[in-house]
């Protein structure tokens, strides 16, 4: 099956921020939106209802825009991440192909919360799992998942290792599913259905930014891992030619393998370093986002640890229970509301919809020491 590569190897980030170097054509053809069954197979799960949009006007003077929002994940579907909506989807489109009459083993490598949804619709659905961790994830978060009744294998290495790992594994395995929510080549299908799993969340938004009074958004803030959620952010809006929002990556320092990629103009794989962003510590992106990503980003950024913890403090203040990779996406805007042309480069007007992604709650990764909890 192979693994995923990006080519080069950089040691280091090229650069903590990138913008477009020219305005952003429509797709031509559009980007193909995700069937409206996606909808409706969430809404048909027990427990399923729309994540909270929460509007906070005294971030939105600090950033001086318009109107703020965040898109708070810290309940989905039972789980404390957005995850769940692309592993059920594609689970379900998986197993649909399949004889289930023996149990399959749904494997998988994860920084958290992939594997932590993977696990549970295994329990759910009466399947077997085995999640690969990689070196950051912090004991509680591997807990939950070997508490879903998944076996847990701890990898001593990056999630790029844990991924290879499972993919062997998965080839080595009779009756064996690989869930892997990045792509390389000759593995597309799983993670295209884990794309389109991702699709409920933007269609909330939409509702809910209606419901709201507010238009389309003009800037919508996603943090970033291997970019599968960015992908389908990029697949949601990018066929709308009439108003289209910018798109802000955020990715962490120790780990901007998107923000390195566009910089070079090529995917391209960095070796990852320590960061409380466990669920962002990837080091190659997807192969089948990278294409959108690379025509879709109006900008990417790379924020440190403390940056945020900020963020995440500040949102907590707030009532939003947002973990380390949800609460990048506020520290992301921060880094940009500095510099006019940052600004400019997403179209940061005073008057801006802007709605952030906050992909995780609290107890999705905890990390004390970074986030004082």
């Amino acid at each position: 099956m192979g693994a995923p590569q990006g080519g080069e190897v950089l040691e280091e980030p090229t650069a903590r921020w990138y913008a477009r170097p020219a305005p952003r054509t429509p797709f031509a053809p559009p980007p193909a939106p995700a069937p409206a069954a996606v909808r409706e197979f969430h809404a048909s799960l027990p427990g399923y209802s729309p994540t909270r949009l929460t509007e906070l006007p005294g971030m939105a003077s600090e950033l001086n825009v318009g109107r703020l929002f965040v898109k708070d994940e810290s309940t989905r579907l039972g789980l404390p991440a957005f995850k769940a909506l692309g592993a059920s989807w594609a689970i379900h489109r998986a197993l649909a192909e399949r004889d289930t009459s023996t149990p399959v083993t749904l494997v998988t490598a994860t920084d958290g919360n992939h594997g932590r949804a993977v696990a549970r619709m295994a329990r759910l659905l009466g399947q077997h799992a085995h999640v690969f961790v990689s070196a950051g994830v912090h004991p509680a978060a591997a807990d939950a998942i070997a508490g879903e009744g998944a076996r847990v294998t701890r990898v001593d290495g990056s999630y790029d290792e844990a991924v290879r790992r499972a993919a062997a594994v998965a080839d080595e395995t009779e009756d064996a599913l690989l869930v892997q929510d990045t792509a390389w080549p000759g593995y597309e299908r799983v993670p295209g259905w884990i794309v389109e799993g991702y699709s409920t969340l933007f269609r909330e938004i939409d509702e809910q930014l209606a419901a709201a009074g507010s238009p389309r958004p003009d800037l919508v803030v996603v943090p970033v891992g291997v970019g599968s959620l960015a992908q389908a952010a990029v697949a949601h809006y990018g066929g709308s030619p009439d108003h289209a929002p910018a798109l802000l990556a955020v990715e962490p320092v120790a780990a901007a393998c998107v923000l390195s990629s566009l910089s070079r103009g090529e995917r391209v794989s960095v070796a990852t370093g320590r960061t409380a962003m466990a669920g962002l510590n990837c080091g190659t992106p997807s192969a089948l986002a990278w294409p959108l990503l690379r025509d879709g980003l109006a900008a990417a950024v790379a924020v440190t640890d403390e940056q945020g913890a900020r963020a995440g403090r500040d949102l907590a203040a707030l009532g939003v229970s947002s973990g380390p990779c949800g609460a990048a996406s506020l520290a992301g805007v921060r880094a940009v509301v500095q510099a006019e042309d940052r600004r400019a480069a997403v179209g940061l007007r005073p008057d801006a919809t802007v709605v952030l992604l906050s992909t995780e709650g609290t107890a999705a990764n905890p990390h004390d020491e970074a986030y004082g909890q």
